[in-house]
């Protein structure tokens, strides 16, 4: 435990529009939290990796390629229910830029070498911005780099997250953690490293998930 008296754990992928939805989703949870709890610590938000599609080639395939492997002709029916959920919480998905289908890890690597909260937050956003809304192509090291600069990470952050392979591993290393505990899908919320909740539930539902790890925690 840190000083917080609740810490979450966001298991997630920069490239799943329900985590992107959970994102938004647990910001207001945190909102209805600090209102009912007004002198009460901040709590500690942890965004941790999970590669939805971890065999993908270091550059990523073609985003119409992967559509039709995933799911054949359901793709549009898909997307057409997840861009209703994410208009309901401020999200305009764009899908229609998105060309390029990326592997994940570097992005991940970025968000582990953000260790304040704040930026990581901040990064998260940014990289969830840059895939849904705008299609920019999160495989290519140049699209990261510039991401990442303007969320404020040292040039020395961002050489570490790209290019040092322990700190690749090291994001292999926790998502098969992720796997190992059982998660096998995102996002995944663990609070207080004891109660866990899957997918992109709603705000209340995850009030009342810290509400619980709260009691439990109290001796």
């Amino acid at each position: 435990m840190t000083d917080n008296n609740l810490v979450i754990d966001v298991v997630s992928d920069m490239v799943c529009p329900w985590c992107f939805i959970g994102k938004r989703r647990l910001e207001e949870a945190l909102s209805l939290y600090h209102q009912q709890h007004p002198d009460a610590p901040t709590p500690l938000v942890r965004w941790n990796p999970f590669q939805l599609n971890p065999d993908l080639p270091a550059g990523g395939v073609s985003r119409e390629a992967y559509l039709a492997q995933k799911f054949g002709d359901r793709a549009q029916g898909v997307y057409d229910r997840v861009s209703a959920v994410g208009k309901e919480v401020g999200i305009d998905f764009r899908f229609d830029l998105i060309a390029h289908q990326p592997n994940t890890l570097l992005a991940h690597s970025l968000v582990a070498q953000a260790s304040d909260p704040l930026a990581q937050a901040l990064l998260v956003e940014a990289l969830f911005g840059a895939y849904f809304l705008q299609g920019q192509d999160l495989s290519q090291r140049e699209t990261l780099s510039a991401i990442a600069r303007a969320c404020g990470l040292s040039a020395d952050q961002i050489q570490n997250a790209l290019s040092r392979e322990d700190a690749l591993g090291a994001i292999q290393a926790k998502d098969q953690s992720a796997r190992d505990l059982g998660i096998n899908g995102v996002p995944f919320y663990i609070f207080n490293a004891s109660l866990g909740v899957s997918g992109a539930q709603a705000a209340s539902t995850l009030v009342q998930a810290m509400q619980e790890a709260l009691q439990e925690a109290t001796p």
